[in-house]
């Protein structure tokens, strides 16, 4: 918050920010996930982890992705979600009642349409039984992209995934109740594309969005 003050021209402190935050009571509330949505009790094939061997350091290096629950007013719903590990940029995400794979395949067409895959991207994901389905990884397979995927019980290892889906519970999801799948469609979707993506500042993109970081990158490789 204090980041984004300054970059609008005022001249604040951080603890004065922390302190009228916590007087109007707006930090965050920490909440617990009560719905499981990994299943890797399957006898499908699972991937090594290539993440610890890879020096990420520009786009469409490795993609990350995960799946979600989201609570409506009458039903549950689940979201799939694929982001460049660089920019942090969501590019790809898929809502929908079904948690099968299905859902995952629909989030990886998203993101193949918003950037196709360069010669040696490495999508990671858990080992749950949605990444490892035929669909899905023969998908990947037939992108050129490879498979990569965390070690069982390990959560460090999808972390920039999972703290996504973490601000997107503690700062849209949580705040409204979705009376249709329809309605959280347009929210998250808005939230995603035209918040998250473009308005969110990033403490490890340098007080960044994703678009604007990856358009910076841009513009310093075009100089140099």
């Amino acid at each position: 918050m204090t980041r984004a003050l300054k970059r609008m021209g005022y001249h604040v402190n951080h603890k004065r920010v922390l302190r009228l935050m916590r007087e109007d009571n707006l930090l965050a509330l920490r909440r617990r996930a009560f719905v499981a949505t990994t299943d890797s009790n399957h006898d499908r094939a699972v991937y090594a982890n290539l993440v610890p061997e890879l020096n990420v350091t520009n786009v469409n290096q490795l993609w990350v992705s995960d799946i979600t629950y989201i609570r409506l007013a009458r039903e549950w719903v689940y979201l799939a979600v694929i982001l460049d590990a660089c920019s942090r940029r969501c590019i790809g995400w898929a809502l929908d009642r079904t948690l099968d794979a299905t859902l995952a395949l629909n989030a990886l067409d998203s993101a193949l349409a918003a950037r196709p895959a360069q010669k040696g991207l490495v999508h990671h994901s858990d080992r749950s039984v949605q990444y490892a389905s035929k669909a899905y990884v023969d998908t990947l397979k037939n992108a050129g992209i490879r498979i990569s995927m965390s070690r069982q019980g390990n959560p460090y290892d999808n972390a920039r995934a999972e703290r996504f889906i973490r601000t997107l519970k503690y700062e849209e999801v949580y705040l409204y109740e979705y009376e249709s799948l329809e309605e959280a469609r347009s929210r998250i979707g808005y939230f995603i594309d035209k918040l998250y993506n473009r308005k969110r500042l990033h403490s490890a993109l340098d007080y960044r969005p994703p678009v604007e970081f990856e358009q910076r990158m841009t513009r310093v490789k075009t100089v140099a």
